[in-house]
């Protein structure tokens, strides 16, 4: 799910900007649809309070790993509902279309609201429509409202779309925008460009971002925390506790590539020079989630799923047990994180 995390930015008018790539997609027989909807909703979940903007790009769809029609329509359905899992007898609330069968007074138990998906989404763009998109909407038209059908605008390049959005503070896959400049240069008759993929590089001696804390610990002299950890905590710990929205807030993406490069150069980067709490923090989200293996590693993964169905009171021997599995630099690194995050929280 990380290579496909939705970017979180904001627009014109200061809403969430939530992208959505399907070239990031994997496919179909790897991935696990049901997951892939928790995922959706968990992601939302923490931003449709406010109004957002929602921004679909359509480029990297394609019979691999485009999901059945099926689970669109119930997708659709999941988040159409008007309330969500909670405390009522059986384990699940009682959407607002249930209530008709109720007789007299509703059930005990609280009703817990689902987040306002459809009606705090003020605008859903997408970008580079097929006829795909076209026929999918006509399949979907007579379950979807009028007032939500407006919301949709199309875009057929990056160009339409930078008219309602800064290109600076949008992430755009460069997949999408090649794809975007061959279409342009078939629209205006030139023939596309040839693109010859260049070998993989290797890092730079210095490299801080992409590379995995292996790497980091052999070109630090045996470092277990890596120099942009511990760079951006120590900050963060002396002067940005206290700062409102923290790690929940975006920064300029010319600034964050700025930053990265200082480091990736082995240059200083003094924080202070840029007067916002945020960049730093930024920067921390960044590093993490560029390591070509997740923290927790690829290999832990199913032990982590399994620990929600591990008796409670062996819950936490288990997730120890999982602890101390994984490598050295990856399980010092967390502990370094958790303790700060603990002290993020405590504030």
């Amino acid at each position: 799910m990380a290579a496909m995390a939705p970017r979180i930015r904001d627009d014109h008018f200061g809403r969430r900007v939530i992208t959505f790539s399907c070239c990031r997609l994997p496919p179909s027989h790897e991935l696990n649809h049901k997951r892939l909807l928790e995922y959706l909703k968990f992601t939302l979940d923490q931003y449709v309070e406010n109004d957002y903007t929602l921004v679909y790009f359509h480029y990297g769809l394609n019979s691999l790993n485009k999901p059945s029609l099926g689970w669109l329509q119930s997708a659709y359905k999941e988040f159409d509902r008007k309330y969500m899992p909670g405390t009522l007898p059986g384990g699940w609330a009682t959407p607002v279309s249930e209530r008709a069968r109720w007789k007299g007074a509703p059930p005990e138990g609280p009703r817990v609201p689902l987040h306002r998906y459809k009606k705090n989404l003020k605008a859903l763009y997408v970008v580079h429509p097929t006829n795909f998109i076209k026929v999918l909407w006509r399949i979907f038209k007579p379950f979807i409202s009028h007032k939500f059908g407006k919301k949709i605008t199309y875009f057929n390049y990056l160009s339409e779309l930078w008219e309602h959005l800064k290109p600076d503070q949008l992430s755009v896959p460069p997949e999408v925008v090649r794809y975007d400049e061959k279409l342009r240069n078939l629209h205006s008759g030139r023939p596309p460009p040839l693109v010859k993929t260049p070998p993989p590089r290797p890092p730079l001696p210095t490299q801080q971002f992409g590379v995995s804390l292996q790497y980091l610990r052999d070109k630090n002299k045996g470092e277990l925390i890596p120099p942009v950890l511990r760079a951006t905590v120590t900050y963060l710990r002396e002067k940005g506790l206290h700062t409102e929205g923290l790690f929940r807030r975006s920064a300029s993406a010319q600034t964050i590539r700025e930053i990265q490069r200082l480091y990736n150069q082995g240059k200083p980067v003094d924080f202070d020079h840029y007067g916002d709490s945020h960049v730093p923090a930024v920067i921390l989200k960044a590093f993490l989630r560029e390591l070509p293996q997740p923290l927790l590693t690829f290999e832990a993964y199913e032990l982590i799923l399994g620990i929600t169905s591990v008796e409670s009171s062996l819950r936490v021997a288990h997730c120890r047990q999982v602890l101390h599995g994984l490598p050295e630099h990856n399980y010092a690194v967390l502990r370094y994180l958790m303790g700060f995050l603990h002290t993020v929280y405590a504030q």
